[in-house]
């Protein structure tokens, strides 16, 4: 099964300067968008406790306020885990750097909900707790597990095929998770372990398809030496489109569906993946591979 019929053949690496601008400024966006706003850390990482309470029946976001008005909570959060306009039935309390607290905290919240909802109409679905110092342990790990899984990515792209293959992929590898990045941050959605890993399945899935083209790239350069590497470059990547197309098409129509279906609960991890897989696709097409062409010519052509 062919989308792209053979012999076509698009001009990537041609435009390969509107695409550093386009991603330039995805960058850009994103990198204004967290010094603005600044990260949004989940429990995970800011440190804190977490209560999400069900009720029975549709309630008032306004209600559960008030009924948790009277507790020192400090900058507590109250957010509807339904997303419903007329009231939903499951509610997120979150309460930062209260990691010590988690008994008292939870009676709190018990008995301020039970004096005036009553006993029977709700009910506790979950508590976490995640204390400052290992919190910020917990996104310093985070941190240096993407670079990692990265830089491991770029080391064995060049390990399998050449030096500037290499540098080609862990380029492209950094420009998805810091485009993905921001745009977690655009939309607002939390930082926590959840969104680390599919961070981490963004720079597998990446890699995968710098492979797939890088491999084709070797195979032409071996039957095409007199062809200029602009033009082999531009075969391979067609040659591969096909497929390129396919296999990310059929992973964003099951991520659509988990980002639609799969609740609130999944949504971020949905949202990273798709972003992820779509810009991933992206650059190992506009990104990784002209930066072999653009490196031809100096020690990095060179080095094995």
């Amino acid at each position: 099964m062919e989308l792209i019929k053979p012999g076509t053949n698009f001009n990537f690496v041609g435009n390969f300067r509107r695409a550093l601008v386009f991603s330039g400024l995805l960058i850009v966006v994103g990198a204004l968008s967290l010094t603005l706003r600044g990260p949004n850390y989940g429990i995970d990482f800011a440190g804190g406790t977490l209560v999400q309470v069900r009720f029975k029946q549709p309630t008032p976001i306004d209600e559960v306020r008030k009924a948790l008005a009277g507790l020192e909570l400090g900058e507590a959060s109250i957010q509807d885990f339904g997303g419903n306009t007329n009231g939903g039935s499951e509610f997120l309390i979150r309460v930062p750097v209260k990691g010590d607290h988690l008994s008292d905290f939870s009676a709190q919240v018990t008995s301020a909900l039970e004096s005036r909802f009553g006993k029977d109409s709700w009910e506790i679905q979950r508590i976490e707790t995640v204390g400052p110092r290992v919190g910020g342990e917990l996104r310093w790990r985070a941190i240096l597990a993407v670079i990692a899984a990265t830089l491991m990515m770029g080391i064995y792209i060049w390990i399998r095929f050449e030096l500037r293959f290499g540098i080609g992929a862990a380029a492209a590898l950094f420009h998805d998770v810091l485009i993905t990045v921001g745009a977690l941050s655009l939309a607002n959605y939390e930082f926590d372990l959840t969104i680390v890993a599919a961070l981490l399945t963004v720079v597998g899935f990446s890699v995968n398809d710098t492979v797939i083209v890088s491999d084709r790239i070797r195979e032409n350069l071996r039957k095409s030496r007199r062809d200029p590497l602009e033009k082999i470059i531009n075969r391979s990547i067609n040659e591969t489109l096909s497929r390129t197309i396919l296999t990310t098409g059929t992973a964003v129509l099951v991520l659509l569906a988990l980002f639609f279906l799969g609740g609130n609960v999944i949504n971020g991890f949905a949202f990273t993946l798709l972003v992820g897989f779509i810009i991933g696709t992206y650059s190992s097409i506009f990104i990784a591979s002209p930066i072999v062409l653009f490196l031809q010519g100096t020690a990095f052509a060179r080095a094995r």
